[in-house]
C-alpha cells in the first residue's frame, strides 16, 4: 500500500477525505482554505502547500474541486499533481467535470506515466459523512483496481462503468433522474395544495414508500433502453405498470383541471411512460 491524497475540501471534499484518516499508510490533503485544511492537521494528515505537494507523497489523489477549470489547474498547473507525480500514480476526478475533459486529461497525464480515472459520486453529503457514497468510476481495470480499496472507505459501491469518461456520463444520467424528479415533485406539491392536502404529511408518506419501493431507480434493471422483447420476464409485469401509471396520470391531469393547476409534466410523463418501461404502445393501441 501506498500513501493517499485529497484536494478540495469543501461540503462534499472535506467528509470524503475525513474517511481516508483511517488509510494505514497516511494522508495528505490540500486546500486553498487554511481553515478546510485545519481540522485535517489536528486528526494527523499532512497538509501539503500545493497540488504538487500532494503528489510528492500519494500514489493515489482525488479531486473534488469546483469545475472544469479548477480540474485542470490541479493537474497540470505549474505546482499541479503532474508537476511531481511518479510513474503509477492513479489521480482520480470526482468533481462532476464537461463530458470529454477526462479523457482530454488522461492524454495528457499518460506522457507523466499518471492513469486519470473519472470517479464522480452519488449519496450526495449525508453519504459522504457516512461513508455511503457510490462511485461511477470509469478508466482501465489496473487503475480501478488500485482504488478499491481507498474508495472502500468512503462508499460501499465501486461501479465500473468503462473505459475513461464514462463515469461522468454515468453521473450526469443519474442527475437527470434526480433533477428531473425535483420537477415533477414541484408540479405535484402544486396539484396537491390546491387540492387541500396537508404537504408535510404528503411528504412523509412519500420518503416512507421510495424507501420501501426504490424509487424511480427500481426499475432499473435492464441492460438496455431499446423495448423489452415480448418474451421478456419484464414484459408482462411492466405492461401492467404501465397500465397502472397511465390511469392515475390520467386521474392527476383531471384533478388538475379541477382544481386549477396546469401539470405539463404529468402530461408528458402520460406521452412517455410506455417508452420507459420498455413498452411503449403500438401507435393503434
Amino acid at each position: 500500500m501506498s500513501g493517499v491524497g485529497f484536494i478540495g475540501l469543501g461540503q462534499i471534499g472535506g467528509p470524503m477525505a475525513t474517511r481516508l484518516l483511517e488509510w494505514p499508510d497516511g494522508l495528505t490533503v490540500f486546500d486553498i482554505s487554511p481553515a478546510a485544511t485545519e481540522p485535517f492537521a489536528r486528526a494527523g494528515a499532512h497538509v501539503a502547500t500545493s497540488p504538487a505537494g500532494v503528489a510528492e507523497r500519494a500514489e493515489v489523489i482525488s479531486i473534488m474541486v469546483f469545475d472544469d477549470a479548477q480540474v485542470t489547474e490541479v493537474l497540470t498547473g505549474p505546482d499541479g499533481i503532474l508537476a511531481t507525480a511518479r510513474p503509477g500514480t492513479v489521480v482520480a476526478i470526482h468533481s462532476t467535470v464537461e463530458p470529454d475533459t477526462p479523457a482530454r486529461l488522461a492524454a495528457i497525464a499518460a506522457e507523466h506515466g499518471v492513469e486519470v480515472l473519472d470517479a464522480p459520486v452519488s449519496g450526495g453529503f449525508m453519504g459522504a459523512h457516512s461513508g455511503e457514497l457510490a462511485f461511477m468510476v470509469g478508466g482501465s481495470d489496473e487503475a480501478v483496481a488500485k482504488v478499491r480499496e481507498p474508495f472502500a472507505l468512503m462508499g460501499p459501491l465501486v461501479g465500473h462503468l468503462g473505459p475513461i469518461g464514462a463515469g461522468t456520463r454515468a453521473k450526469l444520467a443519474r442527475n437527470l433522474i434526480t433533477f428531473a424528479a425535483y420537477s415533477a415533485v414541484g408540479e405535484a406539491l402544486r396539484l396537491a395544495e390546491a387540492a387541500g392536502v396537508d404537504l408535510v404529511k404528503l411528504g412523509e408518506v412519500v420518503r416512507h414508500s421510495d424507501k420501501v419501493t426504490g424509487g424511480p431507480g427500481s426499475i432499473m434493471i435492464r441492460g438496455t433502453a431499446t423495448p423489452l422483447a415480448p418474451d421478456d420476464g419484464l414484459t408482462p409485469i411492466f405492461t401492467h405498470t404501465r397500465g397502472l401509471g397511465e390511469k392515475d396520470l390520467h386521474l392527476a391531469i383531471a384533478l388538475g383541471e379541477q382544481v386549477g393547476v396546469d401539470l405539463p409534466i404529468a402530461h408528458l410523463a402520460l406521452e412517455q411512460l410506455g417508452a420507459a418501461l420498455g413498452v411503449p404502445r403500438q401507435p393503434d393501441a
